[in-house]
């Protein structure tokens, strides 16, 4: 197979996140000390992609201003003999070979896909949504990758999760068919944001996708669907439906993942990556059991 791209949709205006993604893209909002943005990119470049397109929209240049050398800071760094710190700050611009593309008017997560047409050409792609943060421990997307070429289908990467929240994503429907030695199911259906009574199961759909070119095909005739936008679940759902297909592969993923799309959620992932790492864990561990005994 050709060497796969990978596109990070990046065009959302971020409201549950307001004032502060008043002027600053919620990609950018820092978790830990990274903007949330440059974990999905690492983690791309873990699985071995080195082509990356960002999908942006309007006052989102503060994401390509990241992945971009800053001379007169890494100057100033460099006659200070701080390495640390020098290093860091070079290692963003170096990840990748990074493209941006702007979305314009956002229809929908199928809308901004389809604006990556054009730079992935006719081979297929991964898509990573920047609210979910997987730990760089695992390895969901080499799954994923790998799922796709044994079996030629679109790949997602499916969760459980508890009925209360099941309203918040798509959900899948699957036929409990492993399709190979590992965690991965025959998707026959999805559903985008069901109500818990009307979910075909507990399996929800978290953003990690890898996509055959064709999506771009089923894209262009979808019509808006739920908020009235283009979902690319409904596109998806058009492939598992098809008898003649390679079909919809679930990857059903057992790690450790990071949601910062929701406030709540977003310190949690904080705290969660900080006491894993040894800069910060041995200080941070103690003061989190003193101050959760005392509440």
């Amino acid at each position: 197979m050709k060497k796969m791209k990978a596109v990070i949709p990046a065009a959302g205006l971020g409201t549950r996140f307001l004032p502060a993604t008043k002027a600053m893209p919620k990609e950018m909002l820092p978790v830990v000390d990274k903007p949330a943005i440059q974990y999905v990119v690492e983690e791309a470049v873990s699985a071995g992609i080195d082509d990356i397109l960002v999908i942006i929209g309007r006052n989102k240049n503060a994401i390509s201003d990241h992945f971009d050398s800053v001379p007169e800071l890494e100057v100033r760094l460099r006659q200070k003999g701080d390495k640390g710190r020098l290093e860091r700050v070079t290692k963003s611009s170096d990840l990748a070979d990074i493209h941006f593309v702007r979305q314009g008017e956002p229809k929908g997560l199928g809308h901004a896909v389809l604006r990556a047409r054009t730079h992935v050409g006719d081979s297929s792609f991964a898509v990573l949504l920047g609210d979910d943060l997987i730990d760089e421990r695992d390895s969901l997307l080499i799954e994923m990758i790998a799922a796709h070429e044994r079996t030629g289908a679109a790949v997602v990467a499916l969760m459980e999760v508890d009925a209360e929240h099941i309203h918040m994503y798509g959900v899948a429907a699957v036929d409990g068919v492993h399709v190979d030695d590992g965690d991965s199911v025959k998707v026959t259906a999805l559903v985008e944001k069901p109500n818990a009574e009307d979910a075909p199961s507990n399996l929800a759909v978290i953003g990690r996708y890898v996509l055959p070119q064709h999506i771009f095909e089923v894209l262009e005739r979808t019509q808006p669907g739920k908020g009235g936008e283009i979902q690319l679940t409904d596109a998806l759902q058009e492939l598992a439906a098809d008898p003649d297909g390679p079909g919809v592969v679930g990857v059903v993923f057992r790690g450790r993942r990071y949601d910062t799309g929701d406030r709540a959620d977003y310190i949690k992932a904080i705290v969660q990556l900080a006491v894993d790492r040894d800069d910060l864990g041995p200080d941070l561990r103690p003061w989190l059991k003193d101050f959760a005994a005392g509440l």
